[in-house]
Order: structure tokens, then sequence, then C-alpha cells
């Protein structure tokens, strides 16, 4: 007689599975929609919160490390959509619409909705009661069996709907800015859809900070034919934060990404990003700040699925006190997908002996005539250039913030919009001044 042996569902797990329960008959959506979350949730229930012996999430046990699940956050009251009127402080110099969440939930009053030639924006939570097209596709922008993507497709709620049409070329970017009332801890399942139509143009930032909250959220990208878009990420939470990115790219598109983390307790950003097209080309980067027991995970998956297409992953990590950075980054070449041209790199920067630098990047390739590369270093600062700075007068405090100003900056340096850029850099020299 054999017995079936199931693995026990943890705190965190019930409860999501209880929330889920109490939830499903209110979440927006029609029927086919209702059938994409059940499905979607029997797939997470069938797995449970990934753990170390799942290889993708090995250095990130999420099983471990979410002891419990905070409750489906509420629509945010008066008080709370007043608190959402100061968010977004990292890029408020900058000229740009801004579309602002809190809690997970849009609030148009503080959002700029003046119209645009070109540009058309809702709310998901809307575009899915009424049925919107735009939206009865969602999850096909590229499909994946990660278990967290899985739970957020079942417990999605609110969100951006973007379409930039065809042709169109935005003045200003578009800042999405999610932010936390912090009343209570509470989590929050945000989906978001961006279409960028042939030719189009068009600047994204993705802004994320609060408390201690639980955030589940997916930004599916579909960039077109030719079209130029640049997406900047910047997550600064004292909570858990689990973003994902899936990004499809058309033929002869351009595609510059860059994520900032700093000031971030527990974070997993990965990324799932598709050729669709011959003749793309694309720049993945980012820069990670870390101190204290902050956990910071960066797992990408670059799938060239198209010949003649061009990548280039980019990360630098500057870890203090008893901090932990995770570089995973995979390039996969499919057999068709000939002159591919593909350089993986990441750097970390220990500041202290406690801290923990876990990097892993690969190359799975099946065609034959392309050029791939991939590396990873990791080091203290070095000291021959820290003893010159000081034997030219400079402290050594400040001789070794120098040092790793001009690391991060060697990065940041290659965003393309001169406000964001410049924002980015005060921000790293705030968290470098604030850490002597």
């Amino acid at each position: 007689m054999n017995a079936e042996v199931r693995a026990m569902k943890t705190a965190a797990e019930q409860t999501l599975s209880v929330a889920f329960a109490k939830a499903r008959g209110t979440l927006p959506g029609g029927k086919p929609v209702a059938a994409l979350r059940e499905g979607a949730f029997k797939s997470f229930e069938a797995r449970g919160l990934p753990h170390r012996r799942v290889e993708e999430w090995k250095y990130t046990d999420l099983r471990a490390l979410m002891r419990d699940a905070a409750p489906l956050a509420a629509p945010p009251d008066a008080a709370a959509r007043l608190h959402a009127k100061d968010a977004g402080k990292l890029f408020a110099g900058l000229n740009c619409r801004r579309l602002v969440f809190v809690d997970g939930a849009f609030v148009p009053e503080h959002s700029d909705l003046t119209a645009e030639p070109g540009l058309t924006v809702a709310s998901m939570a809307g575009a899915l009661a009424k049925g919107d097209p735009l939206v009865a596709d969602v999850g096909k922008t590229i499909e994946t069996d990660d278990v967290a993507v899985a739970l957020n497709t079942a417990l999605m709620g609110d969100g951006a709907v973007i379409r930039v049409a065809a042709g169109a070329a935005l003045k200003r970017p578009v800042q999405l800015v999610f932010a936390s009332s912090g009343a209570k801890p509470s989590s929050a399942f945000i989906r978001s859809l961006v279409v960028v139509e042939k030719g189009a143009q068009v600047t994204l930032i993705e802004s994320h900070e609060g408390g201690d909250n639980q955030v589940n959220t997916v930004l599916e990208l579909d960039v077109g034919e030719g079209a130029q878009v640049g997406y900047v990420k910047t997550t600064q939470t004292a909570g858990l934060h689990v973003g994902s990115l899936l990004a499809a790219i058309g033929a002869r598109a351009t595609f510059n990404s860059f994520a900032f983390n700093a000031d971030a307790r527990l974070v997993r950003n990965q990324m799932f990003i598709r050729f669709n097209g011959e003749g793309a080309h694309a720049a993945i980067r980012g820069v990670t700040l870390a101190k204290g027991k902050d956990h910071v995970d960066t797992t990408l998956l670059i799938d060239h699925a198209a010949g003649f297409c061009q990548s280039r992953e980019q990360f630098r990590s500057v870890l203090d006190g008893e901090s932990r950075g995770v570089f995973q980054g995979k390039i996969v070449v499919r057999q068709h997908a000939q002159k591919t041209d593909a350089k993986m790199m990441t750097r970390a920067l220990l500041l202290s002996e406690d801290a923990e630098a876990d990097n892993k990047p690969e190359l799975e390739i099946f065609a034959d005539d392309v050029v791939c590369g991939h590396g990873a270093t990791t080091a203290a600062p070095d000291a021959g250039l820290k003893f010159y700075l000081m034997s030219r007068g400079i402290p050594e405090a400040e001789a070794e913030t120098l040092l790793i100003q001009a690391f991060v900056d060697e990065t940041i340096e290659e965003i393309a919009h001169e406000g964001i850029r410049q924002a980015l850099m005060f921000a790293a020299l705030k968290w470098l001044g604030a850490r002597r």
C-alpha cells in the first residue's frame, strides 16, 4: 500500500488560500478572467511558495522568509489617499506624467490624466471590469510557469493599463508611483500592462516605496516593431517586494532598462525578456545599495528567440553590514537565433566582512554563429586607490565614499534621460552619505 506524500502548507500558504477563497467573487473581471485566476491559483497551490530547492529561488527562500501573509489591502480611505500626495519624491524635480497608486489602488485625484495624442491610460481594475479588449490577453505577453507570477495572476487587483499608439513619441516620461499608506501591514497584488505600438517612443518609470507591506507586482510590456522604450524601476521599501517584468521585444526595437534598489529590506526583482523579432537591441542594467540585513535578489532570463539581436546586461551591487546581494542571470540563445550578440557582467563591492554576494551568470546556447559572454566579480574597495586618495589629504571615510560613488556612477551614467540620471546619482550619493 502506497501512501500519498503531500507537503505541509506553511502559515503563509494557508492564509493565501483563505484570502483567495474570500476574494475570488469580488476580484475584477468576467468569466474568462475568473477562469484564468482559478487556473493560476491551482498552479500556486500545487507548488506552494518557492523555496531553496527550486533552482531559480535557491538564494531567496520565500517559504522561509515569508512567515505569514498579510491580509489583502483594503481600498485606501481619504487619509491614505492624502498620503499619496507626497509619493514619488525621488523624481519630484522631473517633469513627468505621474499615475499614483496607494496600497495597490489607483488614485486618480493625485494622477495626471491630461489628454495627450497617442497615449491612452486606464486602471487595470476598471479595464478588467469593463472587459477592455486590451486586457483580454493579460498574461499572454510572455507565458511563464513562475509561481510568483501565478500568484499575482490569481489575486491581481489594480494597476495601470497604458497604450502608446503607433508612431507616437511621448514628450514626458510616464511615472507609475506605487506607495503604501503605512496604516497597517497589508498585501497588494498589482498588475500593469503597457503596450507600445510600432515605431512609438516612451520613457517609463516604475517607483515603489513604503513601509512594512507585502507587494507582488507584475508589469507586462509589449514593445512593438521599431519602438524605443526606456524603463526605470526604483524599489525603496521596508517590506517584502516581489516584482516581475514580462517583456516581449519586437523586431528592430530598442529597449533600455535600469533597476535601482536602495533602502530595500527584502526584494526579489525578476525579469523575463524575450526577443520576438530580428535586429532588436536591449541594454539591461541596475544598481543595488544594501546595508544592515537587506536582501536584494535580481534574477534575469533573457530569451534570444530571434536572430541578429544584441543584449547587454550590467549590474553592480554595494553591500554593507550583513546585507546579501543575489544576481542570477541566464541568457538563452535558440537554435535559429544566429548572429546573436549577448554579454552579461555583474560586479559586487563588499564593504563588510559579514556582507554576502551570490552571483550566478549562465549561458545556454543552441546556435553556432553567436558572440556571447558572461562574467562576475566580487571584491572589497581597492586599498591602493584608497591610499592614493588619502595621501592627497582626503579623509579615509570620504576617500572610500568617492571610490564607491565612482563604482556606482559608471553604470548610472549609461541612462540616456538626463533628469532620471541626475536623480539616481543624487539618490546614490545620499545613501552613501547616510552610511558615514
